[in-house]
């Protein structure tokens, strides 16, 4: 049985995530600007990632006025409750500004550290997913009704399929080149989608085999990371570790393993 808080933060993810995520579909200017960078002049803030986190955060707020928030775009705060929201407003918003379809709203629910609730919406796709810590991955999309996820058959490492991102730093970036240049030959084939959450997801939906990235952040990762282990997914860092900014793996069982043990090998953790 789902636990009664859990069910109620994801009640509230959902609704946050579906008003953030109409806010961005059709309130998207023609004229849509850059209003900040990040780590580099390619690494973009739009109006519109702003608005987007101000809705979420507000409506948490409004509801839940005593826990956490962590957002990306700075929308932080302590909170008493034991309970603390991670999100993304706008994963993928180099996409967003060129008008490509994937990118999404990610939020999160921790308490007390661990993450507990999941919900990613990617509105041009028509697609939410959601987790519950224990309670298994599912999806709402173009089908009737919701979709338990479950993660493909583990194909051997030479026919998986498995997507990355590259960071926005030209140091870093030059070297995941060269780190998915040794891979690719190894492997099916390599996809990049530009939504590490989108990526998680679709890593739960049998849609890929594995996924790995350097340079992630807490809400990149956080709520696409739940749903791909409830769906059965494998979730790490370097051996040994927990994903983190040095190093995010995820992949079947049986794919996970061998992509992870290459990529230290590969040292894709470093330069």
């Amino acid at each position: 049985m789902t636990d009664p808080l859990h069910k109620d933060l994801l009640v509230l993810a959902h609704e946050a995530a579906r008003r953030a995520g109409a806010l961005l579909r059709d309130g998207r200017p023609a004229d849509l600007a850059v209003a900040a960078t990040k780590s580099s002049p390619i690494d973009v803030v739009t109006e519109m990632d702003i608005a987007a986190e101000k809705l979420i955060t507000g409506l948490i707020a409004e509801r839940r006025p005593d826990d956490g928030i962590l957002g990306e775009e700075g929308g932080t705060t302590e909170g008493t409750s034991g309970v603390r929201w991670v999100i993304d407003p706008l994963d993928g918003t180099v996409n967003y500004l060129y008008g490509l379809p994937t990118w999404s709203v990610s939020i999160a629910a921790e308490q007390d550290g661990e993450t507990v609730v999941g919900v990613v919406t990617a509105p041009m796709r028509g697609e939410t997913f959601h987790a519950v810590l224990g309670g298994g991955a599912w999806a709402t999309g173009a089908w009737d009704g919701e979709r338990r996820l479950a993660c493909r058959p583990a194909p051997p490492l030479d026919q998986a399929l498995v997507s990355t991102g590259f960071n926005y730093v030209a140091d870093v970036r030059t070297h995941q080149a060269e780190v998915a240049r040794r891979l690719i030959p190894l492997l099916r084939d390599i996809r990049r989608g530009g939504s590490a959450a989108v990526d998680l997801c679709d890593l739960a939906a049998g849609r890929l085999d594995g996924y790995y990235e350097r340079g992630l952040h807490a809400w990149d990762l956080a709520a696409g990371d739940l749903i791909a282990r409830e769906a059965g997914a494998l979730t790490g860092g370097r051996p040994g570790e927990r994903p983190s900014g040095d190093l995010t793996v995820a992949g079947t069982p049986g794919v996970f393993e061998p992509l992870q043990r290459l990529l230290e090998d590969f040292g894709a953790w470093h330069d």
